[in-house]
């Protein structure tokens, strides 16, 4: 359970993050289309019983496997800011290899590398 209390408030501090400069222009042309998207999405977290840090690592999971960069990048700060060690992001690319193949894990692991640097930054090296 202090897992679980821990994991919700890293969630809490990542909900206060500023959103993706390409979110905040998508959502100021589609207001009506963002506010479905985030009701949506609200859904489907409450919907089962996965911890804040649990659902950010299957979202990095799918990011990765889906070769998206920009999600993986969005996915990995978030599992950062839910208090998920930097080495299990590693991880999940490194388990994503044998399905995905090497050339999609080394990306995923350059996009995890960029992400975990630029949230170092962010938060002053913490």
């Amino acid at each position: 359970m202090a897992i679980h209390r821990r994991a919700d408030r890293h969630l809490e501090r990542a909900a206060a993050a500023v959103p993706p400069r390409s979110w905040r222009r998508f959502a100021a042309g589609y207001p009506d289309v963002a506010a479905a998207y985030d009701a949506l999405r609200a859904a489907c977290a409450q919907a089962g019983s996965l911890d804040a840090a649990t659902t950010a690592l299957v979202k990095l999971a799918a990011s990765v496997g889906a070769h998206a960069s920009r999600s993986v990048h969005a996915h990995a700060k978030k599992a950062l800011r839910c208090g998920v060690p930097a080495a299990d992001l590693r991880h999940v690319a490194l388990t994503a290899l044998p399905t995905i193949g090497l050339p999609a894990a080394l990306d995923a692991l350059d996009w995890i590398e960029e992400s975990i640097a630029e949230e170092d930054e962010r938060s002053g090296g913490a």
